[in-house]
């Protein structure tokens, strides 16, 4: 029986920005290397397993879409021997698919129950050629991360072109120096047309356009092969020798006679390579140490693939859904998956998708592809699971969790939190983030006349400052740095998550006017908990400035695998013989401003605006002209660098409404300020988010905006009528214990560097009591050395037992 559907209008070949979900389905983690392989939908390029859970079928249910190609890929099988070198960019040698994997394609009609459809029929061979060749989702949104990372240069944008000619078609068909017919760059100044070097995947090139460019000095040209109709190509500076982006690309092609609407890519481009050669780095299997861990399989013991620098990610997922509350919100292996014709842009989908492949253990089994030999004796580690469909969704609209940069796993915690509440969640389902509220009493008391007020904030995680206590330099040890030159490596005192505590709720004194009676002697202010969450986010803060720069420093703090009692931490509210400041006093008025006139002196001396002076010298400190003079110059580019400031009134060009925007204020809570140091920088900054971050660096004692009319909208504050309407989250029971479940680790000095893990306490099979397992990406084992990583921790996670 023929098929009907072959020259259905609604078929199509992919376009370049069209996601082609042909790796793995879009509701599970089902993929192309299973026995019967993956159905990719010839109308909408969606994914669907084909086995017992037939996603494929409920697709072509709910979409009407009957024709599909099934893509079956079986893998060769592999003998590792030494690991394998990790591929310079554009390196010579690589290994490509066909290499590694057999594939097998047919064409099925679910409507007219046909099972292999002549694929010569209607539009089959070129829709099926292009889903064939097009970047699969996870390929197209890394190409996507990274191109966004690219800028223009003076090369670029001061392009200028020699008189304007035509080229003649057959001229585009070679290099001009040999007979290579790809990898062909076309000179944006003079239209000569040279082949490329030897690029990665075994493409061919003479280099006979980095000649050209040698002989000439044009430095920019594009790559043919990379042109699409929608004006993206490859363009590369010589100059800079960086990939660079043309804004006038359509018009530097016309001037030679080239009409990029009519081009169409015939080749991969420089970043599709890059991406490609990066996800052929195949990660260590060792402690940093070298020892071999044995690793574990089964439900609740699957790894995650690095997607590039997604290690932050994977160390939060795993960390999250170890949790019941995740667990039991996201993992229903008896019901079927929410109902939605993009399943991949669904976030429900993508998070039920993310619990199943990590808790069900359907995933979670050895390499099997891959054999020992003398050089690896170890079980093969399992091939983990690519979130690459979650990561874009939870990076969409994001500008940091959009890239390829390593992020910051802390922020990208408080993100998805954020991104879960706001979704939907099906009654009788709950949202599992309440798992982690709670409530934080800030208590302030006038020094002079005893007053106090108290204020509620919500919240979801306390970001704890670790006390920097260095040891003498002698006793420091010498190690060699990255340039074999011999330095001192720093070593800090240990110090116990008690103290980090103690000194997390410990009164301390701001500089506040009181207004009920006048005096400027200042407030103790104390924060401590009114409430307790079930599950308590810590984030422990080890960072200082070193040269102006936040820098983490390698803090050990003790933390004990028993429960720890917070019973000290509970705040008792106001007592009876305590009297209550005004409702409607500003607890505020802090000494005015006055620029230090001997600096301002200097700086006024070395030729600079009084404005611009003023601004250094409030946002360094008011004391050194030489750190103002630093600041002066990196800010010369500022757009109100020559804007006055009324420093006292949180005027300027920020305006009021910026400085109250409560967006800002949630991304400098999000970065591990208070509320109220957050409020006060902006005020002091106008409003500027960028400056306000500066200035809080600047400023680590600055007492914090108090000022209950100070016009912020902070969502998290409750005053203390709503107090009576609204429940607050948490509990207040005794007694409060609290005992560690998961810690996230970071290595490296600077949190968007280096590389993340999570340890989380389990029970093993076969084991009676819990250990603590390690998640290093994909590889999952049982921890040897999680008791000296506690110590460096970066995130952790402890339970109320």
């Amino acid at each position: 029986m023929a098929c009907i559907h072959v020259n259905s209008p609604e078929l199509r070949a992919p376009g370049p920005n069209d996601s082609v979900y042909r790796e793995d389905c879009t509701q599970c983690f089902d993929s192309i290397d299973d026995p019967s392989g993956l159905d990719v939908c010839l109308y909408c390029f969606n994914g669907g397993c084909t086995g017992d859970r037939s996603h494929s079928l409920l697709h072509v249910t709910s979409s009407k879409h009957p024709l599909v190609i099934n893509i079956k890929r079986t893998r060769k099988k592999v003998k590792r021997d030494e690991p394998r070198q990790k591929i310079t960019k554009l390196a010579i040698a690589a290994e490509t698919e066909s290499d590694r994997y057999d594939t097998a394609i047919q064409v099925k009609c679910y409507e007219c129950g046909v099972d292999d459809v002549d694929r010569t029929l209607g539009k089959l061979p070129q829709v099926v050629d292009a889903v064939l060749k097009a970047n699969t989702f996870a390929r197209q949104e890394e190409v996507k991360a990274w191109e966004q990372e690219m800028t223009a240069c003076e090369h670029t944008l001061c392009l200028e072109q020699e008189p304007s000619r035509n080229i003649e078609s057959q001229n585009l068909g070679h290099c001009s120096k040999c007979d290579l017919k790809e990898n062909l760059w076309l000179c944006l100044t003079c239209g000569n047309l040279g082949c490329g070097r030897a690029q990665f995947g075994g493409i061919g090139g003479n280099s006979h356009g980095v000649a050209h460019t040698k002989e000439s000095g044009h430095p920019v040209a594009v790559k043919l092969g990379s042109l699409t109709a929608d004006g993206t190509a490859d363009i590369y500076c010589y100059s800079c020798d960086e990939e660079r982006v043309d804004p006038e690309l359509p018009n530097h092609l016309s001037h030679w006679g080239i009409n990029i609407k009519d081009r169409v890519k015939t080749e991969k481009s420089l970043t599709e390579m890059n991406v490609e050669q990066n996800l052929l780095w195949e990660f260590a299997t060792t402690t940093g140490d070298g020892k071999e861990l044995k690793p574990l399989f089964g439900a609740g013991f699957t790894g995650l693939k690095n997607l590039g620098n997604s290690c932050y990610l994977a160390s939060v997922l795993q960390s999250l859904f170890s949790m019941p509350e995740f667990a039991n919100r996201y993992y229903l292996p008896d019901e079927a998956p929410p109902s939605s014709l993009a399943p991949a842009e669904d976030l429900e989908t993508q998070l039920r998708k993310v619990a199943d492949g990590l808790l069900s253990g359907r995933y979670s089994k050895p390499d099997s592809d891959v054999f020992v030999s003398e050089h690896s004796p170890e079980v093969p580690h399992q091939r983990g699971l690519a979130p690459a469909m979650l990561k874009h969704l939870i990076g969409r609209g994001h500008a940091e969790f959009s890239t390829m940069r390593q992020q910051d796993a802390f922020e990208l915690l408080l993100h998805l939190l954020k991104l879960v509440t706001r979704s939907q969640h099906p009654s009788p389902l709950m949202d599992p983030v309440e798992a982690f509220r709670f409530a934080m009493e800030q208590r302030l008391q006038c020094l002079n006349c005893r007053k106090v007020r108290y204020r509620t904030d919500e919240q979801e995680n306390i970001s704890v400052p670790i006390p920097i206590r260095r040891i003498p330099k002698d006793s420091k040890i010498e190690v060699s740095n990255s340039q074999g030159k011999e330095a001192e490596k720093e070593e800090f005192e240990a110090v116990t998550l008690k103290e980090c505590l103690d000194n997390f709720t410990a009164d301390e004194i701001v500089e506040l006017t009181c207004p009920a009676c006048g005096s400027r002697d200042g407030f103790s202010k104390r924060s401590m908990f009114k409430t307790f969450p079930a599950v308590l986010a810590v984030n422990a803060r080890r960072f200082e400035l070193v040269n102006w720069v936040p820098t983490k420093q390698d803090v050990p703090v003790i933390v004990s695998d028993e429960p720890f009692s917070f019973d000290a931490y509970r705040s008792h509210g106001l007592r009876g013989d305590e009297e209550t400041l005004p409702e409607d006093g500003d607890v505020g008025g802090a000494p005015k401003w006055v620029p230090n006139e001997a600096a301002l002196s200097m700086l006024e001396a070395m030729g600079f605006p009084r404005a611009r002076c003023e601004k250094a010298l409030h946002a360094t400190g008011n004391s050194d002209p030489e750190a103002a003079s630093n600041w002066l110059f990196a800010h010369m580019e500022d757009p109100d660098i020559d804007i006055p400031v009324d420093f006292n009134g949180g005027g300027g060009s920020g305006g009021a409404s910026n400085v109250a925007d409560p967006e800002k204020i949630e991304s400098l809570c999000n970065m591990g300020f208070n509320p109220p140091r957050a409020r006060q920088a902006l005020k002091e900054t106008s409003g500027d988010l960028e400056r306000a971050v500066e200035w809080l660096f600047n400023h680590p004692d600055a007492p914090g905006d108090f000022d209950e009319g100070s016009g912020s909208e902070d969502v998290s504050r409750v005053t203390a009528s709503e107090l009576k309407e609204k429940a607050l989250p948490g509990s207040d029971k005794f007694p409060v214990n609290f005992q560690l479940q998961s810690i996230v680790c970071h290595k490296g000095g600077s949190i968007h560097a280096g590389h993340y893990v999570a340890f989380i306490r389990k029970q093993i099979p076969e084991e009676k009591s819990t250990s603590w397992v390690l998640f290093n990406d994909e590889k999952v084992a049982k921890a040897a050395d999680v008791d000296e990583m506690k110590k460096f921790a970066y995130i952790y996670f402890f339970r109320r037992s």
